[in-house]
């Protein structure tokens, strides 16, 4: 299979890969993944008072497809 350009340039350089911190009250955290084929994505928002989502973080483990569609 080929992917396209901007699906290399997601896997080669991923935007907002990271953690923020586990004690963060205002962040919350989603774990997903499809053990057939072993991809894990962990991700995080963190939220502000209004509710609104402030910042992303994502770390996935597993195929370049699966980072590029994280990122």
């Amino acid at each position: 299979m080929a992917y396209s350009n901007k699906v290399i340039d997601h896997y080669e350089n991923p935007r907002n890969v990271g953690a923020f911190a586990k004690d963060d009250p205002t962040v919350a955290t989603g774990m997903v993944g499809a053990p057939a084929c072993g991809d894990v994505m962990k991700l995080q928002i963190k939220v502000n008072d209004q509710g609104f989502i402030e910042d992303a973080k994502f770390k996935t483990y597993g195929c370049g497809s699966a980072i590029a569609s994280s990122s």
